[in-house]
């Protein structure tokens, strides 16, 4: 019931009851009406409902297999049923909550139909448009379509499933021979057993067994294999957090009240006095200092009416540190909005690359473009890289525009980000901020996607499906007809090729803001910082003196190191042997705040070791420098000046991480150092020093997108140096001064950049001049990934054809990761469709070889190949 769902009648609204309302609904709206009202009940059904018509439905289930599965619509259901709704359905011994995508009056007749349990939603909460861009995701990406709608909804799943175990006929009957046996002690032990299952009716958990019964753990296993135990999946509705809603009547038992009665009838009616609709409970005993107990005797007496109605989260309160200033654009700024306007006006789909140099203004011009297309009655969608970056770009947009935006990101709690769709979806909101996810927000009318620093790799989804934000984003755009705008100041290689070509339009911001130039950057070769002075720290001496003169000035000094922890690894001094993670193949990182040995990937840790596990030598040797050294280095090197590090190491939770860069912000605070966490999207105004440690680590990185990465991190650190009034310096430390990546980074020079790497990734056939997969084979036994690696060669040989490229099976350049042994394929093709296609057969050969679908993994427009 949209209208009094948890929040005040307003008489001149109109009041929508759903097909499911409830009595005490009905009686509070009953409350409401006077003589001479109208009152209009519209039950949803479906289009084509005839009293004797027969529907299926297609149904996307959260199972790993490429199709959707058929299932009947009992007569109950039609009306509700609709694309877009989410039903809970039976999957052989299982029961999942699925997304409807299509109806028919073709239900199949030869072969079994199993009918829907139940439709979960009274409406649609997918449009149709992202019905169709999920199937678009399940097809490109060759993601199985239940878990790609399952990755489109942030909304809390109504069902909990949980394992029970029953008593069968078979355990009946056992229990009857049992009782007449003699009484050995194992048939004791088995008859208690059997006799407390067949207790619980409902059925019983392991947990439940194990703790009551003694030798379950050792007898269980043999009774389900006996028959004599069964174990099913039971799908209960979650317990939700309700709250009491309240409503006056007005008509109650005028006998037998006593003065506190009659007083509490009074405080009552006079709150409620003024046409004041169903209200929470704690809100009338807060204004009319009444007892609940006294409201229940009210309720019991007729004076009012109550139900339960779930606890909705009030969206975040609108509180800004500052108003934005109202800036006067520049001449190249004025150029892009009108642009962008024009587009707007058009209403059909474009693509547009903003491409400025760091500091130029894309936010203004992204917040500008935002209100041009409310005024024109449309919906927006800006999307950021990170979770970090979201309270930045929604307070700036809440103080322009107020509660008509939404914030979407997976760090917020479920029922906040669940409120946060509801409004989007009912219109209430008109702006969506938020991350990779928020690309499925459901506007109406949307107008305008706008996805800021599209370079960055967090936009690619690494669990299935692997999606890509920023490539959905256009898919969407084309789709509804609307206008998307890609921001960037270092543009992916992809993105400036089309570009290039006339696919986007091009608008560029060649200079800063108030013509504030670009900072001064300056390349420390560390083999002749060694040669000079052979000492093992992380910072040159060049470096060191220049934040000192920094601080003298009572300026801020930004340094990154793009590495965690305090030491790389650990090595014996004497047998030359590291300690590896017990399921990875890499060597473990040493946090020296915590003294222990970590594993960045699956998460192992241990202690440091006293002596060497291999030889027991006591030689243990600390190698290379992470974040933590260089902050250790940075309190030693100047015991005054105020140091704080940011990584995910030191910032664990969101008030923490808020906290530092506040305090940085604010001038609390005169070095920050951290990993790549302090190079994007942030806007120091005191910054005038930059350092960059070890600005080749991604260089030595199997990736032949390295280069790349290293140009975009040296532009984005850079950026934040020279914000303000004085002028920025960045100092970059390297031991490959001669690489294009860093000459090119250092002269902050992107289009010389690209035509450097484009002439690269021609040569070597990469994207943007192929399209690019990648096929992972894993298994926790070396021998079956090995084997399932040779029959997909087996069967990648014969796929040559359309100028398909097939590279492996090679092991994985991490070849173990969380105790799976990987095996990595790489193909190539020169169009999109042949790959696509190439993809869905080697499916198909897996299907028909029985080949497990999680032992194979594929990404399309892979961004990583570690």
């Amino acid at each position: 019931v949209q209208t009094l769902h948890g929040r005040h009648y307003d008489p001149a609204s109109e009041i929508t009851i759903t097909a499911g309302a409830t009595q005490a609904i009905l009686t509070a709206i009953l409350a409401i009406v006077r003589p001479g009202d109208e009152v209009i009940v519209l039950e949803p059904c479906y289009d084509s409902y005839q009293p004797n018509i027969e529907l299926a439905g297609g149904v996307a289930v959260p199972v790993p297999l490429l199709t959707t599965f058929c299932y009947r619509v009992p007569p109950g259901w039609i009306s509700l049923a609709q694309p877009g709704c989410r039903v809970h359905v039976p999957f052989r011994n299982r029961s999942l909550v699925g997304m409807l995508v299509g109806l028919t009056d073709k239900v199949p007749q030869h072969t079994p139909v199993k009918d829907i349990f139940e439709v979960l939603d009274a409406s649609p909460i997918l449009p149709p448009q992202l019905l169709e861009l999920g199937r678009w995701i399940a097809d490109y990406y060759v993601a199985p379509p239940g878990s790609v709608f399952e990755a489109m909804l942030p909304l809390p799943t109504e069902l909990r499933t949980k394992r029970l175990l029953y008593l069968t006929e078979t355990g009946q009957e056992r229990i009857e021979k049992l009782r007449l046996a003699d009484n050995e002690d194992r048939s004791r032990a088995e008859l208690a057993l059997l006799e407390w299952i067949a207790a619980r009716k409902g059925g019983s958990s392991l947990q439940q067994l194990q703790r009551s019964v003694a030798s379950a753990g050792t007898m269980l296993p043999r009774l389900l294999r006996a028959g004599t135990v069964e174990e099913r999946e039971v799908s209960r509705r979650r317990k939700e957090k309700t709250e009491t809603i309240v409503m006056w009547l007005g008509t109650g038992k005028e006998s037998s009240q006593s003065a506190t009665a009659q007083s509490s009838v009074a405080a009552v009616a006079e709150y409620f006095r003024g046409g004041r609709g169903p209200t929470a409970l704690h809100e009338v005993t807060a204004a009319t200092s009444i007892k609940r107990s006294a409201v229940a005797k009210l309720v019991r007496a007729g004076w009012l009416v109550s139900w339960q109605e779930p606890v909705i989260a009030e969206a975040e309160p609108l509180e800004f540190d500052f108003e934005p200033p109202v800036n006067v654009l520049n001449a190249e700024q004025q150029v892009a909005l009108e642009a962008i306007g024009r587009m707007l006006e058009r209403r059909e789909f474009a693509t547009g690359l903003l491409y400025g140099v760091t500091g130029s203004g894309k936010t203004e011009v992204y917040l500008r473009a935002i209100q041009m297309a409310l005024e024109r009655g449309g919906a927006a969608l800006l999307m950021v890289p990170e979770i970090a970056l979201t309270p930045a770009a929604s307070r700036l947009l809440r103080a322009k525009l107020g509660a008509t935006v939404a914030v979407l990101h997976s760090a917020m709690p479920e029922s906040a980000r669940a409120e946060e769709w509801r409004r989007l979806r009912h219109g209430e909101a008109r702006v969506a901020v938020g991350t990779r996810s928020a690309v499925f927000a459901p506007l109406e009318n949307l107008r305008l996607i706008i996805v800021d620093e599209e370079q960055e790799g967090s936009y690619k989804q690494e669990e299935t499906p692997k999606y890509n934000g920023r490539d959905v984003a256009v898919v969407r755009a084309k789709l509804e007809g609307v206008v998307v705008v890609l921001g960037s100041a270092t543009p992916a290689l992809e993105t400036f090729a089309n570009a290039r070509l006339g696919k986007y339009q091009l608008l560029e911001l060649r200079s800063r803001v108030a013509d504030r130039p670009l900072a001064q950057v300056e390349i420390v070769d560390m083999r002749e910082e060694f040669r000079a002075s052979p000492r093992v720290t992380p910072l040159s001496q060049s470096l060191e003196h220049a934040i000192e003169a920094e601080l003298a000035k009572g300026n801020q000094a930004v340094v990154l190191m793009n590495r965690r922890g305090y030491s790389w690894f650990v090595l014996c001094r004497s047998c030359g042997a590291s300690i590896q993670c017990r399921n990875c193949s890499i060597s473990l990182t040493y946090h020296k705040s915590r003294n222990r040995l970590l594993c960045h990937y699956c998460g192992f840790q241990q202690p440091v070791p006293k002596s060497c596990p291999r030889c027991q030598a006591e030689y243990i040797y600390f190698v290379g420098e992470g974040a933590e050294r260089v902050e250790e280095r940075l309190r030693e090197r100047f015991p005054l000046a105020r140091v704080a590090r940011l990584d995910r190491d030191s910032v664990r939770g969101k008030r923490r991480y808020h906290a530092v860069l506040s305090g940085f912000a604010q001038g609390k605070l005169d070095i920050l150092v951290g990993t790549q966490m302090v190079a994007k999207g942030h806007d120091f105004q005191r910054v005038t020093l930059v350092g960059v440690v070890s600005a080749d680590l991604i260089l030595g990185l199997p990736d032949f997108r390295a280069a790349e990465r290293t140009f975009e991190l040296l532009t984005q650190v850079a950026g934040r140096a020279g914000r303000g009034d004085f002028p920025g310096k960045v100092l970059v430390q390297t031991y490959f001064p001669d690489h294009y990546a860093i000459q090119f980074g250092a002269a902050q020079d992107y289009e010389g950049f690209y035509q450097k790497e484009s002439e690269y990734r021609r040569l070597m056939h990469y994207p943007p001049f192929v399209a690019l997969s990648s096929i992972l084979v894993r298994s926790r036994r070396l021998e079956e990934a090995g084997r399932i690696a040779r029959r997909l060669g087996d069967f990648l040989e014969k796929q040559e054809e359309g100028g398909l490229k097939v590279l492996g099976p090679a092991a994985a350049p991490i070849a173990r990761l969380r105790s799976d042994y990987r095996f990595q394929f790489l193909l190539k093709a020169p169009q999109r469709k042949v790959l696509i296609q190439t993809l869905h057969r080697l499916l198909s050969f897996c299907r028909q070889a029985e080949i497990p679908t999680d032992k194979v993994l594929i990404d399309v427009d892979p961004l990583s190949l570690m």
